[in-house]
C-alpha cells in the first residue's frame, strides 16, 4: 500500500489512477446502462481497451503544465468533464436508447428537458458510481492525503505519453476496421463507433462531421438541386380521385399525441379500454385512420415528426433539425403552402415555453402566422407539469384564442402530459380505470397519462361538435413517436401478453406503429382503416391532396398514402426499413408474418436490395436538402419565400382581433359566425386545476431551457 500511495503521489501515479478509474466507470456504462450488441472474443476485447487510448491522449494534455499549481486542476478538471460527458450520454441513453451528439448538446436545452422535468425519473441509485471516486479523490487532496508533485515531467515524457495514445489508438481503430469494414467512412449507426471507438472518440467523430456540414452550406451549388428534384418527381404519386378534395375548403385541425403509440388503441388493462373515445374514433365511419403507419423520427423526436408532418422531409442523422439548421433554414411547408394555396390562417397551440425544441424561431420560418405558447396561458399551481400546460387546460384554454381565427385555418395542438416520465397528479386521475401492475412505474403510468389525454380529446371533440365546428373542419391525429423505449420494452410485453424471453429487434420494431387519423364528418361515410404501410413523411402529400391542393410542384419526399402509386417502404432514421411483407433491422431481414428471421428467394433479395437503396437515396438526398439549405435555389410555381420578419407572436390575439374588426361582416371568426358571441362558455372540462387560484403557493414553473442554460 506504501509503494502505492508514493505511486499516487507522483505526477505519472496520479495520471495513471484518474485513467484507470474512468476506464472502469466506461466498462461499467458499457455494462449497465448501455446495450451495445457485443458479440464475441474480439468485439469484447476491442470493448475492453477502447477507452484507454483516448482517455489517456485527452489526460496526457496535463503534462505539458510544468507548475503543481495547473497540472493537478487541468488534470481533475479533465477527467471531471470527460465524466460529465459520460454521465450525460448515460441519462440521454436511458430515455432515447440514443447517444449525445454535437448538435445534440449545443441544442440540449431544446432537445430534451430531460435534465431538468425527466432528470430525477432517468436517474438510478448506482449513478452514485459515476462520481464517487471524483469526490474521494478531492476529499484526500483537500486532506493532504494525496500530495502534489513539485517535479514536473519533461516535454519528451509528455510528448511519449501523446504518442503512445495516439499509437494505442491506432491499434483499437485497427482492430474495429477488421470487426466492422469502413466504420467510419459510412454512416453506420452511433452504437458501432462508440462499441468500437468510445464516446470520446465518437464525439471527437462528430465534432468534425459536425464542421464539415457547415462548409458543405457554404459551398452548395443550384446544380445540386437538381438531383433531389429529379428523385421527387420520379418518386411523386398522383393523388386517388375518389379523394382528391373530399375536405376542400375546411378547417384543419392538428392533434398532436405526445409519445402516443398504435397499441394503445382498443387496448384493454383489467377489462378497461385505456383509450375509449379515441377508439371510437378509430372505428368511426366518417374516419380514415392508418394501422401501418410507422414513426420515422431520429434523434430530433417531437421536433422531426413535426418537420415531416409540415414539410415531408427527414429530420437529420444527428440532432434536431429544428435546434441545428432551424433559424435559418428556408421551409417550403404547409403553413406557407396553405396560406398562399388556399388562404388558410395558422397557428400552433403549445403550453410549453416558445423556445422549447427552437419553435419560435423555426415556426416563422415556417410561416405560421401565430404561435400561442405557454405565455398565453395561465401555467400556475398545478395546471402545469414540466413540459407544459396540461393537456385538458391547453384545449379549454384555446378556445379564446381560437374563435377569433380567420377561416380557414390550419391549426396544431401540441399536447404534453403524455410525456415521459408520465407523472400525473392524483386529482387528474380517473379514479375508475386501474392500470397494469407490470413493476415498470414508467409502463404503467403510460397508461394513465395515456387515459386522462383521450379524455382531453373527447372534451375537446365535444366542443367541435356543440359549436358546428366539426362539420367544417378534418381533424388530423397522429402519434409523433414511441412512448415506451427498447429498453422498457421487456418490461412492456407482459402487458401486451408477450413473453418477454422471447421478444426480438423485430418486435421493437413493429412498435413503432403511431396512430393516423383524418376525421372528416359529411365526407360520405366511407371512411375504415387502411392498412397499407407509410410513415410521418407520408402526412404532407396526403393532406393536401384530401383538401384539394396538387404537390407535384414541391420537393416531397412522401407519398399520398390514398395513392395507388404510393411507396410503401418506410424508412426509418437509422436506415433500417419495413413493408408489408419484410422488415429490415440492423441488416437481418424479419418476415412479417412470422415474426421470424427470413428465408428469402433469390428474387426476394433483389427486391430488398433496391428498396434498401431507395431508403439511402431518399434519407441521403433528404439529408442533402436541408444540410446544405437547398430550397433557397428552389422557385416552385405561386410559392413566395417566407420571411419570418413578417410574424410577431407577441401580440397574436390583439393583431387578430384588429383583423376581424377592419372585415366587420366579411369576417368569417367563429366569434363572428356565433353573432359576436364567446364560444368559450361553449367548452366543458372536468380538469381539476381549471378553480385553482393562478397564486398557487405551489406553483410549478415551465422549464425554460435557455434560461436554464442547460
Amino acid at each position: 500500500m506504501k509503494k502505492l500511495s508514493k505511486f499516487v503521489d507522483t505526477r505519472i501515479g496520479f495520471f495513471t489512477l484518474l485513467v484507470v478509474l474512468f476506464w472502469l466507470k466506461t466498462l461499467f456504462a458499457y455494462f449497465t446502462d448501455f446495450k451495445l450488441g457485443v458479440e464475441g472474443i474480439f468485439q469484447y476485447l476491442i470493448l475492453l481497451i477502447n477507452p484507454i487510448s483516448i482517455t489517456a491522449l485527452i489526460y496526457s494534455i496535463a503534462f505539458y503544465f510544468k507548475r503543481a499549481r495547473f497540472f493537478y486542476p487541468v488534470l481533475m478538471g479533465l477527467d471531471i468533464a470527460n465524466t460529465l460527458l459520460l454521465y450525460l450520454n448515460v441519462i440521454y441513453y436511458r430515455e432515447f436508447t440514443d447517444f449525445m451528439t454535437i448538435a445534440t448538446m449545443t441544442g440540449y436545452s431544446k432537445v430534451n428537458q430531460g435534465l431538468s422535468g425527466s432528470s430525477l425519473a432517468l436517474t438510478n441509485v448506482h449513478d452514485l458510481f459515476y462520481w464517487l471516486d471524483i469526490v474521494i479523490i478531492l476529499i484526500l487532496m483537500l486532506m493532504r492525503k494525496i500530495h502534489f508533485d513539485p517535479r514536473a515531467v519533461s516535454s519528451k515524457l509528455a510528448f511519449a505519453f501523446t504518442s503512445m495514445s495516439l499509437t494505442l489508438f491506432g491499434v483499437n481503430l485497427s482492430f474495429a476496421e477488421m470487426s466492422r469494414p469502413q466504420l467510419l467512412t459510412r454512416t453506420f449507426d452511433r452504437t458501432y463507433i462508440v462499441k468500437y471507438l468510445g464516446i470520446d472518440a465518437f464525439t471527437g467523430y462528430d465534432v468534425v462531421k459536425s464542421q464539415h456540414i457547415s462548409k458543405m452550406r457554404q459551398s452548395a451549388t443550384k446544380s445540386e438541386l437538381l438531383k433531389v428534384k429529379k428523385f421527387t418527381d420520379k418518386h411523386y404519386a398522383a393523388p386517388n380521385p375518389k379523394m382528391y378534395g373530399i375536405a376542400k375548403g375546411r378547417n384543419v385541425i392538428v392533434i398532436h399525441l405526445e409519445s402516443f403509440q398504435q397499441f394503445l388503441i382498443d387496448k384493454k388493462v383489467n377489462g378497461q379500454e385505456v383509450t375509449p373515445f379515441l377508439n371510437s374514433l378509430y372505428h368511426g365511419k366518417d374516419t380514415y385512420a392508418f394501422d401501418n403507419f410507422f414513426h420515422q423520427v431520429g434523434q430530433g423526436k417531437t421536433s422531426d415528426a413535426e418537420n415531416m408532418l409540415e414539410t415531408s422531409t427527414f429530420g437529420l442523422p444527428q440532432g434536431s433539425l429544428f435546434a441545428t439548421l432551424g433559424n435559418d433554414n428556408t421551409f417550403q411547408g404547409a403553413p406557407a403552402i396553405l396560406n398562399q394555396r388556399a388562404g388558410y390562417t395558422s397557428a400552433v397551440f403549445h403550453g410549453n415555453v416558445a423556445s422549447f425544441w427552437n419553435r419560435n424561431n423555426v415556426y416563422k420560418n415556417l410561416g405560421y402566422q401565430y404561435f400561442f405558447d405557454a405565455s398565453y396561458f395561465d401555467t400556475s399551481g398545478d395546471k402545469a407539469t414540466g413540459y407544459g400546460l396540461k393537456d385538458k387546460l391547453l384545449f379549454k384554454n384555446s378556445i379564446n384564442y381560437l374563435q377569433n381565427l380567420q377561416q380557414p385555418f390550419y391549426t396544431k395542438f401540441i399536447t404534453v402530459t403524455n410525456h415521459f416520465p408520465y407523472s400525473l397528479d392524483d386529482e387528474d386521475k380517473d379514479p375508475n380505470f386501474q392500470t397494469t401492475n407490470t413493476g415498470n412505474t414508467t409502463v404503467d403510468n403510460y397508461f394513465v397519462t395515456a387515459h386522462y389525454l383521450d379524455q382531453s380529446l373527447a372534451e375537446f371533440f365535444a366542443y367541435l361538435q356543440k359549436t358546428g365546428l366539426d362539420k367544417n373542419s378534418v381533424v388530423m391525429i397522429y402519434g409523433d413517436h414511441y412512448g415506451i423505449s427498447n429498453s422498457e420494452n421487456k418490461a412492456l410485453a407482459t402487458a401486451l401478453d408477450r413473453n418477454s424471453d422471447d421478444w426480438t429487434d423485430y418486435d421493437n420494431a413493429q412498435l413503432q406503429r403511431v396512430p393516423l387519423m383524418f376525421v372528416i364528418p359529411g365526407s360520405g361515410g366511407h371512411g375504415g382503416i387502411y392498412h397499407q404501410y407509410g410513415g410521418e413523411v407520408d402526412v404532407l402529400p396526403t393532406l393536401l391532396h384530401l383538401l384539394g391542393i396538387s404537390t407535384k410542384r414541391y420537393i416531397q419526399f412522401g407519398t399520398d398514402l390514398f395513392s395507388s402509386q404510393h411507396s410503401q417502404v418506410v424508412a426509418f432514421r437509422n436506415r433500417d426499413f419495413v413493408t408489408p411483407h419484410f422488415s429490415s433491422i440492423s441488416g437481418t431481414v424479419y418476415n412479417n408474418k412470422t415474426g421470424k428471421i427470413a428465408k428469402l428467394t433469390a428474387k426476394q433479395k433483389k427486391r430488398l436490395k433496391k428498396d434498401q437503396k431507395l431508403v439511402n437515396t431518399e434519407l441521403s438526398l433528404s439529408d442533402s436538402l436541408n444540410e446544405k439549405n437547398l430550397l433557397r435555389f428552389y422557385h416552385p410555381k405561386d410559392f413566395k419565400k417566407v420571411n419570418p420578419a413578417d410574424y410577431n407572436y407577441s401580440n397574436g390575439l390583439k393583431r387578430e382581433k384588429r383583423i376581424e374588426k377592419k372585415l366587420g361582416n366579411k369576417s368569417t371568426s367563429i366569434f363572428s359566425k356565433n353573432g359576436n358571441r364567446s364560444t368559450v362558455d361553449d367548452y366543458s372540462t372536468d380538469a381539476p386545476e381549471q378553480n385553482h387560484s393562478s397564486t398557487d403557493s405551489n406553483r410549478i414553473k415551465i422549464t425554460n431551457p435557455d434560461a436554464n442554460n442547460k
